[in-house]
């Protein structure tokens, strides 16, 4: 996984624990608190809370796991990466060569 793939992930992570800790706090703050109403809310955020924590948990697995993947294939097949890596650096190249040359053949109206 790329340097800023992994920063955007934790950046996502870090802010949804945030969210969950306020949350949690709030939850706590609010334990003497009763009524049909906020109980309800009180269950909601709860289950929220919960399910937000199982969907962090599963895709921080699968990011593991892709990574690895990622990685062992890389391992297992780097000249073939290579290749790829060099023929689509052409392709590119040769695109932007021929679009900066179609600009300077290009007479100006």
């Amino acid at each position: 996984m790329n340097t800023e793939a992994r920063n955007s992930w934790n950046d996502l992570k870090n802010d949804l624990q945030a969210v969950a800790r306020d949350a949690e706090a709030l939850l706590k703050a609010t334990a003497d608190v009763s009524g049909e109403r906020i109980d309800e809310i009180r269950n909601r955020t709860q289950e929220t809370l919960r399910r937000a924590y199982d969907h962090l948990y599963e895709r921080n697995l699968q990011m593991q796991k892709l990574a690895r993947e990622t990685d062992s294939y890389v391992r297992e097949h780097s000249w073939g990466a290579i290749a790829v890596a060099a023929g689509v650096g052409l392709l590119l190249g040769a695109a932007l060569a021929r679009s900066a040359s179609e600009r300077r053949t290009t007479p100006l109206d």
